[in-house]
């Protein structure tokens, strides 16, 4: 690692200050720290935001789930209020990397971090969430920009996201077996606005396939997702799958997540 120092601020405010003069926040870590260990991030202020108890925990708020932004995980996974009210949505927390990947990792420097093989934001875009942060709501739709690109601006903080509670949802994923990101993963909610479908892993990053989408707004089926061609000229390609079979990947995982909807 290059040198730094490190801040640890106990309250919102202090560490809207010091991301607002340039400190770089760490959450959870998973993603940050590895960078610096290999030097390709060198942050010369980190902001550790941990300690700030306004950021964490998981409560309802009408029909939506609202959960913190340093809320890790593993406390996702096996909080008894998500598997009642979105069970996809502790699923997709169990199975996120190891043991100390769920024991360390959070919602909010996930969703920050935006990497395009990460699960939650295809929870957060197939859900409809919406991020909360020290200055506004922002959308799911209109959050992710791209690979580890969002509408954060320099200095602003997700302190929570509102998940709106769905019909039913449910999230399948193929592992890439040695770091356990996804391959490809597939979160399709059925919403009061209709049927939502989010990939993950696939391309540059999480997007809405509006053909599944809209394939599944006419016949909730299995056999109404087989029948969608999956365009395979912007996914990616690289030494684990090709880009034709991450677009195989999206129609099976699609299917088997309308069967496991409809059991």
């Amino acid at each position: 690692m290059y040198p730094f120092t490190l801040e640890q601020p106990t309250t919102l405010a202090d560490a809207a200050q010091l991301a607002a003069g340039g400190a770089k926040l760490l959450a959870g870590g998973q993603s940050l720290l590895a960078s610096m260990k290999l030097r390709l991030s060198a942050p010369g202020r980190l902001a550790d935001i941990s300690a700030i108890k306004e950021l964490s925990g998981i409560r309802r708020d009408g029909n939506a789930l609202v959960i913190g932004a340093m809320t890790r995980h593993i406390d996702v996974a096996g909080s008894a209020e998500v598997k009642a009210a979105i069970p996809a949505l502790a699923q997709l927390a169990a199975h996120i990397g190891d043991r100390q990947v769920r024991a360390m990792g959070t919602l909010g420097g996930s969703v920050a971090h935006n990497d395009p093989a990460a699960c939650y934001p295809s929870a957060v875009l197939g859900l409809g969430a919406s991020v909360h942060t020290t200055q506004r709501k922002i959308a799911a739709d209109d959050f992710f920009q791209g690979m580890f690109s969002t509408a954060l601006l320099d200095g602003e903080i997700i302190t929570a996201i509102s998940f709106p509670l769905p019909k039913r949802a449910a999230y399948i994923k193929f592992n890439q077996p040695a770091s356990r990101f996804a391959l490809v993963g597939v979160f399709v909610a059925q919403t009061g606005s209709g049927v939502r479908v989010a990939v993950t892993g696939a391309a540059n990053g999480v997007f809405r396939h509006r053909g599944l989408e809209d394939a599944l707004n006419r016949s909730f089926s299995a056999s109404a997702a087989a029948a969608v061609a999956i365009d395979a000229s912007e996914l990616n390609a690289d030494l684990h799958a090709s880009a034709a079979y991450r677009a195989n990947l999206i129609s099976v995982l699609t299917q088997r997540a309308v069967t496991q909807m409809l059991a």
